[in-house]
């Protein structure tokens, strides 16, 4: 096919992942993609020529680089990286443990720093490529019971933000996806960890988690029209750094632009006092 593209993607054994792999090779393009479990990898995506499945957990930074490079020395370069591998985590701070909360962030955040850096050199050196990092609406907009994953989705944010300044100079593009909810297997118990730690106080926290649950098989995307709208958006000459994904995700995520706007001007005086 013209124009085929060599895609390396980690978490692709379900989900947003999978679905990104099936129709990215449905329309021809070469992929590379990870998973922890390779059985389950090869099962769900099936067989293909244009398809290199690697076990590799993005924890680790050797098995990481040493995906990257079977990607380069079978397909020859890496024109899109999309860091998808990551994990739901439900509970107040007070509730989540220390050992908890720095596993969140060993796999949602430095497990996507892991790939951004080995990747790197090989994109710097062909000077092109594009890094698609997936973070959430709660990225943006976090709802009550997810602090800790709406802080290590914020975390995603803000260094797809510095990275896509600091890279451009190589004709390197960076792009951090927020999605709403869709119907995936997000909201079960292999991808989401809802504490088992409760304290009862925390009334608001309980209702959200089973609302949230009570979702499951419910929601309102559709995964395979995510990964059309991932795969549209390498193709655009002038790309965004942002992109919601889903109806509710945009609802969200204006919503707090207006409340972040109504409450920098309510309090512009408070702000500028500090001023010599």
């Amino acid at each position: 096919m013209q124009n085929k593209q060599i895609w390396f993607i980690t978490g692709a054994s379900k989900g947003l992942g999978l679905s990104l792999v099936k129709n990215l090779l449905k329309a021809g393009h070469a992929v590379a993609a990870t998973s922890r479990k390779l059985v389950e990898l090869v099962a769900a995506a099936g067989a293909d020529d244009n398809f290199l499945p690697l076990q590799a957990d993005v924890k680790d930074e050797a098995a990481i680089a040493s995906a990257i490079k079977s990607t380069i020395d079978k397909f020859g370069r890496i024109d899109v990286v999309v860091n998808n591998a990551g994990y739901g985590i439900g509970g107040s701070i007070e509730e989540l443990s220390d050992a908890e909360t720095r596993q969140s962030f060993d796999v949602n955040v430095f497990g996507t720093l892991n790939v951004i850096r080995h990747a790197m050199p090989y994109l710097r050196a062909q000077g092109s490529g594009h890094i698609i990092n997936i973070s959430s609406i709660a990225g943006i907009t976090a709802n009550t019971g997810w602090a800790i994953y709406g802080a290590s989705k914020y975390a995603v944010f803000g260094l797809t933000e510095v990275l896509a300044a600091d890279v451009k100079e190589f004709g390197i593009k960076a792009t951090v996806v927020a999605p709403g909810a869709f119907r995936t297997n997000f909201l079960e118990p292999d991808s989401l960890y809802i504490t088992n730690n409760t304290i009862d106080a925390y009334t608001a926290v309980r209702d959200t988690h089973a609302k949230y649950l009570k979702l499951s098989g419910e929601q309102a995307g559709d995964p395979d029209k995510a990964a059309t709208a991932m795969m549209e958006l390498v193709n655009l000459e002038n790309p965004p750094l942002y992109l919601l994904l889903g109806s509710d995700a945009y609802a969200r995520a204006n919503d707090k632009l207006e409340r972040l706007n109504t409450e920098f001007k309510q309090h512009e005086a408070l702000s500028k006092s500090t001023d010599y």
